[in-house]
């Protein structure tokens, strides 16, 4: 316990880009406030994420306030007392999401795949405006005339033979 208040103390004197991430879902000891402690964390740490991997995290999402407290006294009695409601507040004082919302989809494929689009359409654009613009024309040999003529000029001066075992 002592070890915990030494590296509170400490990190409250280390600016918070040093500290590391200390977002939304990222909370040290010393910004947790008046969370409760409930578990051992994520690699030990007292954070809350909302992971599907972790389900269970270090604090609780929510302040206690004295509406959850209340609650909370009262949820240690027989749980049938306690109304739906009750219950969902107390399951939102302790967790930000459901496991079903944390699952669900968020459309960000669409995203993505939008994205994606615009890339090839971006790339296929400035394809088009180096052959066109940038490229100098193609040689006339490159036409079926031209190719033909020296396909019949090459087996007349017998380029590359085949010969040896194959040629029979």
């Amino acid at each position: 316990m002592a070890n915990k208040l030494l590296i509170s103390c400490l990190r409250q004197n280390i600016p918070l880009h040093i500290r590391g991430m200390s977002g939304a879902h990222f909370f040290f000891p010393d910004q947790i406030g008046n969370r409760d402690v409930v578990g051992y964390g994520y690699n030990g740490q007292e954070t809350y994420m909302d992971r599907v991997d972790y389900p269970m995290p270090a604090i609780r999402f929510k302040a206690n306030t004295p509406d959850v407290m209340a609650l909370r006294e009262k949820e240690k009695g027989d749980w049938k007392n306690l109304s739906i409601e009750e219950k969902k507040s107390l399951y939102r004082a302790s967790f930000c999401q459901t496991i079903a919302e944390i699952n669900a989809p968020t459309g960000i494929w669409k995203k993505e795949l939008g994205l994606a689009l615009l890339g090839i359409a971006f790339s296929l654009w400035v394809f088009y405006f180096l052959k066109v613009f940038a490229y100098p024309p193609l040689p006339e040999t490159f036409d079926e005339e031209h190719r033909l003529a020296q396909l019949e000029r090459m087996k007349l001066l017998e380029v590359n033979p085949i010969s040896g075992i194959s040629s029979k």
